[in-house]
C-alpha cells in the first residue's frame, strides 16, 4: 500500500507556492506510506547545452564540495551547483555521458536520481514529514510535482528503493499496485539499452515509458503501450518536462481521485490530500476512469 500525489500548476503566479502546497498533500499519504518518501518537481530550467543532475548520498555528512571541485578539474567543465541536505543539484554544460563516467570513478556511492533540463528529484527513509522538513520541500518553486509514500510490503527500505524512479531525461514515475511481468520486462529492456538500480517494478514502469519515448512515441502513445504491455495493477502519476499524466490499468482497482480548477490539476489516492488545497470546494472532481489517460502539458 502506497499513497501518490501530483500537482500541476496551471497557473503560473502560483509557482512560487508550489511545495508549499504540495507539502500538506504528501503529508496526508503518512498512513499509506511510513517508511519512505520522496518527490520529484519541475521547474528551475537550465541554459541550452546544460543539463541539471540531482545527486544524492546515505551519507549524510557528504563532502559535496571536494567532489564538485574534482568534477570541474576533471572535465574542464562549468558549473553551477548546490546542496540540499544529504543531495546536491548540479547544473554543467559537460557532456551527460561524460560526466557520469567521471562520477562513477569518483564517487561511486553517490547516486544520480535524475537528470534532465528541469526536474529535481528528492527521497529517503522516514516519515513523509521528515523528508518533508530534510529538504526544505515547502520552500520550493516550481510548475509542477509528484510524490509518493511507501509500505515496504516486498523488500528493504532504503534510500536507493524509494520513491519516484527516474530513468530517463527529465521523466519521473510513481506507482501504487504491483506489476506480475515485471521480471521478464526488466531483461528485455536491459537487451533494449535500459539500465536499472534497483529490483522495483516501479523502475521497470519507469524504464519501460523511457524506451518507448525513445523509440519516438509521444507520452499518449507511450502509455497506450504500457496498457497492453504491463501486466498487473497501477495507478501511475507521471511527470514529464512540459506536464503531468495520470493513467490506471483496465481493471482500476487501486484508488485514485483528480481534481481540477481553474489554476490547477491536482490528483491523490485519497481525497483527503486534495482538502488543503485553495477553491478545492468550487473545483471538478472525479475518480479517473480505468485504462483512460489523463495528460495535461504545457503549450
Amino acid at each position: 500500500m502506497c499513497g501518490i500525489v501530483g500537482l500541476y500548476l496551471k497557473n503560473p503566479a502560483l509557482e512560487s507556492q508550489l511545495g508549499a502546497l504540495f507539502e500538506p498533500m504528501l503529508l496526508a499519504m503518512t498512513d499509506r506510506g511510513p517508511d519512505s518518501a520522496g518527490f520529484a518537481i519541475y521547474g528551475d530550467e537550465v541554459r541550452d547545452g546544460w543539463v541539471k543532475l540531482t545527486l544524492q548520498s546515505a551519507a549524510a555528512e557528504y563532502d559535496w564540495k571536494a567532489l564538485m571541485g574534482e568534477l570541474e578539474g576533471r572535465l574542464g567543465c562549468s558549473l553551477d551547483w548546490f546542496q540540499n541536505a544529504s543531495a546536491a543539484v548540479l547544473k554543467t554544460d559537460a557532456a551527460e555521458d561524460a560526466l557520469r563516467a567521471v562520477l562513477s570513478e569518483l564517487a561511486p556511492t553517490v547516486r544520480i536520481m535524475s537528470a534532465g533540463k528541469s526536474i529535481e528529484m528528492l527521497k529517503g527513509m522516514g516519515l513523509p514529514s521528515e523528508i518533508a522538513e530534510r529538504f526544505q520541500l515547502a520552500k520550493m518553486k516550481g510548475s509542477h510535482i509528484i510524490g509518493h509514500t511507501r509500505m515496504a510490503t516486498e523488500s528493504a527500505v532504503t534510500m536507493e528503493g524509494s520513491h519516484p524512479f527516474s530513468t530517463g531525461a527529465d521523466l519521473c514515475l510513481v506507482h501504487n499496485g504491483s506489476l506480475s511481468n515485471h521480471f521478464r520486462l526488466r531483461q528485455e529492456l536491459k537487451r533494449q539499452g535500459i539500465t536499472f538500480e534497483t529490483e522495483n517494478d516501479t523502475e521497470v514502469a519507469a524504464g519501460y515509458l523511457t524506451w518507448r519515448l525513445r523509440q519516438g512515441d509521444s507520452l499518449k502513445e507511450a502509455l497506450d503501450h504500457s496498457l497492453e504491455d504491463l501486466d498487473g495493477f497501477f495507478t501511475f502519476a507521471i511527470g514529464t518536462r512540459n506536464g503531468f499524466a495520470v493513467i490506471r490499468d483496465p481493471i482500476a482497482c487501486k484508488p485514485a481521485i483528480l481534481a481540477e480548477t481553474d489554476d490547477y490539476v491536482a490528483m491523490a489516492s485519497e481525497y483527503q490530500a486534495l482538502a488543503s488545497l485553495p477553491g478545492i470546494d468550487q473545483a471538478h472532481v472525479w475518480e479517473p476512469e480505468p485504462a483512460t489517460m489523463y495528460i495535461w502539458e504545457r503549450g
